[in-house]
């Protein structure tokens, strides 16, 4: 029976963590559980950061992007010993289940760190790239393409303006379905995605047949994955003799507040947590699938890889002649 329950936000931050940590908090306390929030990773269990969260700790955050329970990088974590030091101190605060809400890289040491203790895992995956495999949606996606699409929209008018071609490159270092998404939803003229290697002389023959359609400006996504912008930027200006600009979009994604998708599902992510520690399930991470909150193995997750929708990429390219 799982009494207290810990709740952790490590790695990369995502707007609609603080919608998950009011969640789980309210949830546990709605079941008369005790949670215990744990600042600053793993690097903040290693030390002991620790405190315990009432309802009042979770009022007014569901708007807010960024997580209240901090982040930090903790390369020390891949240490067995301060592992050692983690799992005491989880044991000194009576916490018997952890829910830990991050990307990938969070996930496997959650899992470990499970291995280790016997402490039951659930993961909630929040992440702006959206490459974890058996969910189609993660934490933060959706708002991370909203501040992407905002920005782009914004950039479209000073490129007719002045009948520029502009890349814009996105986050993705391994990963181009926040690219897919925001160049499809923009209208862009080419997309550039790690997982389609179609090279800068192909982007500049669209760009060409373009023009002599009679376009004055255009629009080029680029996963940062995909290559450098300043890179395809210098190359486009070469082949085609155009005016390039190049707008790197930067962490701006990762910020803001999270839009109604990203709140409502790391609300449902945050309560269906809780229910599985206290039915109790381990390993587990929680996702959407065909618009279903599912639960997930962590090892199947961890053998899986999320493909690209190629379909979107094909209808992106059609649509953008």
């Amino acid at each position: 029976m799982v009494k207290t329950i810990g709740i952790i936000t490590p790695g990369g931050d995502a707007p609609g963590m603080n919608a998950a940590i009011r969640a789980v908090v309210r949830s546990a306390i709605f079941h008369g559980r005790k949670v215990i929030g744990i600042e600053r990773g793993w690097e903040g269990l290693i030390r002991g950061e620790i405190f315990e969260m009432d309802l009042k700790s979770v009022g007014g955050i569901i708007n807010h992007g960024g997580t209240i329970l901090k982040t930090k990088r903790c390369p020390d974590f891949k240490k067995k010993a301060f592992r050692k030091v983690a799992i005491s101190n989880l044991r000194r605060s009576g916490i018997d289940g952890l829910i830990v809400i991050g990307g990938d890289g969070s996930m496997r040491a959650a899992s470990l760190l499970s291995k280790e203790s016997g402490i039951p895992v659930i993961h909630l995956p929040a992440s702006i790239d959206n490459d974890i495999p058996y969910t189609d949606d993660t934490i933060g996606f959706d708002t991370a393409v909203n501040t992407a699409l905002d920005a782009i929209d914004k950039i479209r008018d000073t490129a007719s303006s002045h009948e520029r071609v502009f890349v814009v490159e996105v986050m993705g270092r391994e990963a181009g379905h926040l690219a897919l998404e925001v160049g499809l939803t923009a209208g862009a003229e080419a997309i550039m995605i790690p997982e389609v290697k179609n090279s800068v002389k192909s982007v500049c023959k669209k760009l060409r047949d373009g023009i002599s359609r009679g376009k004055k400006s255009s629009i080029v996504v680029l996963a940062e994955g995909a290559g450098r912008a300043h890179d395809v930027a210098a190359l486009i200006k070469k082949e085609l003799k155009l005016n390039v600009r190049v707008s790197v979009l930067g962490y701006i994604q990762r910020g803001g507040s999270p839009t109604a998708d990203s709140r409502k599902m790391a609300s449902c992510f945050g309560e269906k947590a809780v229910e599985l520690l206290l039915k109790g399930h381990q390993s587990k991470m929680i996702g959407i699938m065909s618009n279903k909150v599912a639960a997930t193995d962590i090892q199947k997750v961890f053998r899986g890889k999320k493909k690209i929708n190629m379909g979107d990429y094909r209808l992106a390219d059609k649509l953008s002649i």
